[in-house]
């Protein structure tokens, strides 16, 4: 009974996650094609983006997907509840880190006024207009997925200190896991579409 609602949490993550694919799918969809009208436009509004703290937010996210990664392999190859936990609040840690940058990134945009409906914004032509509303929207919205999945990351954590999840019972941990997963891969589209456009 146990493993058929381990399998149940499974699967309902799995169309949890598709769901999730599917509303940013339509948000590069509607990016791709903003972008193809108007790619002078966003091309000079990504230079207005710092490309190092994009690669810094992409290597924080990597290396966040290998530390959950290795924490659920801890707990269930080797029993090791006290190194997966270790894993878990590093890899919460690096989460906290890319709200950190990303905030820092979203305050500079706001302190040159390049945010939807500035003034200075709505100067500029249609096209950066939209690419920084893209922007603002996919990458707040991403933000957002940060912010719940460091909730779940957190929730797992605790459970883990009070022995609630072990090697044998590692669902919320796994499907965290995956979650986290998903944050990192969309993070991995954003990252090319808003910084590397050339």
């Amino acid at each position: 009974m146990e493993e058929h609602g381990g399998g149940s949490a499974k699967i309902g993550m799995w169309l949890f996650l598709m769901s999730e694919i599917l509303l940013f799918g339509g948000l590069f969809l509607l990016y791709a094609m903003y972008r193809a009208r108007e790619p002078t436009d966003f091309h000079a509004a990504s230079q207005e983006l710092s490309r190092f703290d994009g690669t810094l937010n992409t290597a924080i996210l990597l290396t966040s997907s290998l530390t959950v990664a290795l924490s659920i392999h801890e707990l269930v190859e080797r029993k090791s509840s006290r190194r997966a936990q270790l894993l878990i609040g590093t890899t919460i840690a690096l989460g906290c880190a890319f709200l950190v940058v990303k905030g820092f990134e979203w305050g500079t945009k706001f302190a040159h006024g390049l945010y939807p409906n500035s003034p200075t914004l709505l100067a500029r032509p249609k096209g950066e207009i939209l690419y920084f509303g893209l922007y603002f929207s996919m990458t707040g919205l991403h933000a957002v997925h940060v912010i719940v999945g460091l909730g779940v990351l957190t929730v797992a954590l605790v459970l883990l200190r009070r022995d609630k999840i072990t090697a044998e019972r590692h669902e919320i941990l796994e499907n965290g896991g995956l979650y986290w997963h998903l944050v990192d891969i969309i993070w991995i589209f954003l990252f090319p579409l808003f910084y590397l456009i050339s």
